[in-house]
């Protein structure tokens, strides 16, 4: 069976890094017999300038038609002017909710060659692997009522919904316990119960599930408290679930104990085994077209595609053992670099992924 793949390069740095996932897929496809077809279509900032709006009709049906889709970034400061249905998030938001991706998985591991560019201590992230579960499709990011509007007074007022139904959180949920019954069995609850009663609904339903899944022991930890111990000792996490603000807001967190958050790829997925893959950084407009971009995020995100929507685990694991010796042979792009250090631009990068991919060849 030939798998379809979806490409959307995105804005800025989005192309640099797809073109270095493009060499990988099509080097498996030539090393070790990965029958994969490509197509390519607009999405985020790329798209409003093209066709004028940032989730192209086209680009959603290429989606509906693919067996995955990757990812490269989307946004801007250019686009930051335009009304908000057309700025390039929102694409990224409505393809998310047009297809049903509500389950976003984001490990942060720290390759032990990278131990040094961590925001922390050696001995306080060694051996870090966490897998955080975000619930992508709800939450305040697309709860309504929302707007700007005048009060009375005259004084403007921004004005947002948070909002989840017991559904929605059960079934990120049981992702969640999925997850931590193929790991380490730990499975933490992330929420602000304490103070909002859309997370008591999230807790309640959360301690719900948890006779369902013997092998897996649930806790349950405030936000606030959750941030600061992946900072204090962040090994102490196995499987974490949240919400969408708030694993927004962690995932990044985590994302600096691994070196970089060049180093952390993500998958979203639908409850058939689509996903939509992507690196957790953003466009990074600051450095594009400069050949600074880190790849590795992307190609991790093409692992977890292998793996979680295309059934090739073994084609996976050997992009991920790819990696892992590009960093051992000590090859560091810009946000990795230790001061000193030799630079490889984002093309070399991927290269080197290729060459250790078709080293394993044979």
């Amino acid at each position: 069976m030939t798998h379809r793949v979806l490409m959307l390069p995105g804005d800025h740095i989005g192309p640099e890094i797809v073109a270095e996932a493009d060499k990988v897929l099509r080097c498996l496809a030539d090393a070790f017999g990965l029958a994969v077809e490509l197509e390519y279509a607009n999405l985020g900032g790329c798209a409003v300038d093209a066709e004028g709006t940032p989730l192209p009709a086209s680009t959603l049906g290429l989606a509906r038609q693919a067996d995955a889709a990757l990812l490269g970034a989307v946004g801007g400061p250019e686009w930051d002017g335009l009304a908000r249905e057309r700025r390039p998030e929102r694409g990224l938001l409505a393809i998310r909710a047009e297809l049903g991706l509500f389950a976003n998985l984001r490990p942060a591991i720290l390759f032990p060659e990278l131990a040094g560019a961590s925001s922390l201590r050696p001995e306080v992230v060694s051996g870090l692997d966490i897998l955080i579960v975000r619930e992508l499709t709800g939450g305040i990011y697309f709860g309504d009522p929302r707007g700007i509007r005048e009060r009375t007074d005259g004084v403007r007022e921004g004005f947002n919904t948070l909002v989840y139904g017991a559904d929605e959180i059960a079934r990120i949920g049981q992702v969640a316990f999925a997850a931590a019954e193929r790991r380490g069995g730990q499975l933490c609850s992330v929420d602000k119960a304490n103070v909002l009663e859309s997370s008591e609904l999230w807790r309640e339903v959360m301690t719900g599930l948890a006779p369902s899944h013997p092998g897996v022991e649930l806790s349950h930890m405030y936000v606030d408290n959750a941030a600061m111990q992946l900072v204090r000792a962040p090994r102490q996490f196995d499987v974490m679930v949240t919400g969408n603000l708030f694993g927004d807001i962690l995932s990044d967190c985590a994302a600096m104990l691994t070196g970089s958050i060049g180093m952390l790829p993500s998958a979203s997925l639908d409850e058939q085994g689509f996903g939509l893959y992507e690196p957790v950084h953003g466009s990074a407009p600051d450095i594009a077209g400069q050949g600074k971009a880190n790849p590795l995020a992307t190609l991790l995100s093409v692992a977890m595609m292998l793996r979680h929507s295309l059934d090739e685990g073994d084609l996976a694991d050997r992009v991920e053992r790819a990696v892992a010796r590009v960093l051992a042979s000590g090859l560091r792009t810009a946000d990795l670099a230790a001061p000193g250090d030799s630079v490889t631009p984002t093309a070399a990068m991927g290269d080197a992924v290729v060459e250790a991919l078709r080293a394993e060849a044979g």
